[in-house]
């Protein structure tokens, strides 16, 4: 009842300043004020008002944020495991796939072109150029440029 009553003294206040601010000539603030304002009453039409009061006061829902504050403690736990052995959902999916039994005839479905067939028209890829040691040497140049 209390939880009702302060909730819309709150948005008949809000509801003043936005009529103050409209006198204001600021139209655009008003009814965000008025908008923001009406949040509390349709909470309290809803209901929502009385069954978070209810709830705050209530043993059992505590015990059951409780429970579901500890269900996350031990998802966090063997996140954290799992982390420190180093085995990740690619690593886990790599070794279940490695698992599977190959096809029968695995080359039965991939396309033959065979010595007739079209040749790429692009040539194949070069491989990558070799760097060297000294990769951050220019970086380095221009870090002591700026005497950092």
């Amino acid at each position: 009842m209390i939880a009702e009553t302060v909730c819309s003294a709150v948005s008949v206040a809000g509801l003043g300043i936005a009529a103050v601010t409209a006198y204001r000539k600021r139209f655009l603030t008003a009814t965000r004020i008025a908008a923001y304002s009406l949040i509390p009453l349709g909470l309290v039409m809803t209901g929502f008002v009385d069954w978070a009061a209810h709830t705050a006061f209530s043993p059992t829902a505590w015990a059951g944020f409780g429970v579901l504050g500890g269900a996350w403690l031990l998802f966090a736990a063997t996140r954290a495991v799992e982390r420190r052995r180093g085995t990740t959902r690619k690593q886990r999916r790599e070794a279940r796939d490695a698992q599977r039994v190959d096809p029968v005839a695995p080359a039965a479905s991939a396309p033959s072109l065979g010595p007739g067939g079209r040749q790429p028209s692009r040539p194949a890829a070069a491989p990558p150029a070799q760097t060297s040691g000294d990769d951050f040497s220019d970086i380095e140049a221009i870090l002591k440029k700026h005497g950092i």
